[in-house]
């Protein structure tokens, strides 16, 4: 595709970073595009505390999660099906386990439109922003190990990152450093879209978002940036002498036992995978060759599947991998501008359910945990294409969890301030 076909179609979906909706020209791996009015602060002027974003808390275990008979598992089959007709999804794999009422795992559509493959439970999928969980991860380990400290600044590890003494590596994870998004930059994104197949260094995205005024002040409100977690990945490798993907391999993919996760050198991809689809060049592509490191990889790159995915998503909720006092501080979720969501500490908690979601072009994934009932939902689609401004991925958790988990209903509803629209969120 020429150069100014891709300008053609970012001149409906790219726009500039204080614009009403923010990152729409690329759908990848982010929570929430970000709303023109962010969270605002408390009265006093100083940043909100830690909030509860459960929607009621329930009188036992046994009253938040339905078990799941025959008679609810053929409604998850056919609330499924009804998003898959109404969002157009090639293909959908959920995974839902709750101790003592069952399991429900099924695929449904096909992997590949063309050969008409079957999905199937055990495909390898591309997972977009769960890799943050990842790389946050890695970074809270060095904290245990005292080779950092969360209030280190960002400059102390970078240089020339703007306001670099005021930005905190506890403000890169919380998503309050008030640095833009190289995301939101148009150029990035003629660039990514026009050669997606490109292997990106880490440092060659920083330009695209340091063009910008930090803003809000560091520390105050939540916005949502890969440039976050792209530097955080840095600070990993500065710090541990490793490449990212190799200390992500050694000290957490092996020891939390993710025999199907892997960090990704290039654009490897290995079978079996479920080919994605995406309109992000205003056609409908397979995306499943594109390089994630074209996307940023420390952000985005990282490749599972819903059985690993199962069982990460319970090693998060529960701080497995780091020290107590560690993960008190990761699950301070702070308000965002999404309706019953909170950001910790390169997680989210969105109504009780705590993990991440991801996009790349092509795939989406949802990756969460409801320690009330102690029940893990993982799902994955092979398109990043939104339906009436929602991510399906949303749409497929959202739809699970009203009949299994009424009372913690999954949703990524943006909040919607009174003097401004609220985006369509990813």
């Amino acid at each position: 595709m020429s150069e100014n076909s891709v300008i053609r179609g970012l001149g409906r979906r790219v726009t500039r970073r204080r614009n009403a909706v923010v990152g729409a020209a690329v759908a990848t791996g982010v929570l929430l595009a970000v709303s023109p009015v962010a969270h605002a602060l408390d009265s006093t002027g100083h940043q909100p505390a830690a909030v509860s974003v459960k929607t009621a808390k329930p009188a036992s275990a046994d009253s938040v999660a339905r078990k799941l008979t025959p008679a609810v598992r053929a409604q998850l089959d056919r609330a499924i099906q009804q998003v898959m007709a109404q969002a157009k999804v090639p293909g959908v794999v959920a995974s839902l386990s709750i101790p003592g009422k069952g399991t429900y795992e099924r695929a449904f559509g096909v992997a590949d439109t063309k050969t008409k493959a079957p999905m199937t439970t055990n495909v390898n999928m591309r997972v977009g922003s769960i890799t943050k969980t990842f790389t946050a991860t890695a970074v809270l380990q060095l904290v245990d190990q005292k080779k950092l400290k969360l209030d280190d600044s960002i400059s102390k590890y970078v240089p020339g990152v703007p306001e670099g003494d005021r930005i905190t590596l506890r403000h890169l994870l919380e998503m309050r450093s008030g640095l833009a998004s190289y995301m939101e930059d148009n150029d990035w994104a003629i660039a990514s879209l026009t050669d997606p197949y490109r292997q990106w260094k880490l440092e060659e995205f920083l330009p695209y978002a340091f063009k910008y005024p930090v803003s809000p002040a560091p520390g105050t409100k939540y916005h949502y940036s890969n440039t976050n977690t792209l530097l955080l990945g840095m600070v990993v490798e500065k710090v541990s002498g490793q490449s990212l993907g190799r200390y992500l391999q050694q000290h957490i993919m092996q020891p939390a036992h993710l025999k199907h996760t892997f960090y990704p050198k290039g654009a490897e991809f290995p079978a079996p995978h479920a080919e994605g689809y995406t309109n992000q060049r205003d056609i409908v592509e397979d995306a499943a060759d594109w390089n994630p490191h074209s996307i940023g990889g420390p952000a985005g790159a990282v490749i599972s599947n819903v059985t690993d995915l199962q069982h990460w998503a319970q090693v998060l909720s529960k701080g497995s991998l780091l020290k107590h006092s560690t993960q008190q501080e990761r699950t301070k979720f702070l308000p965002t501008d999404i309706e019953g969501t909170g950001y910790g500490l390169g997680m989210f908690n969105s109504h009780g359910w705590i993990g991440h979601n991801g996009s790349l072009p092509g795939y989406q994934t949802v990756m969460v945990h409801l320690p009330a009932a102690k029940a893990t939902l993982v799902i994955h689609s092979n398109t990043d294409t939104r339906y009436q401004g929602a991510s399906p991925s949303t749409m497929f958790a959202k739809a699970i969890t009203q009949i299994v988990t009424p009372k913690n209903v999954y949703d990524l509803k943006p909040l919607q301030p009174a003097t401004a629209s609220a985006p369509a969120g990813h």
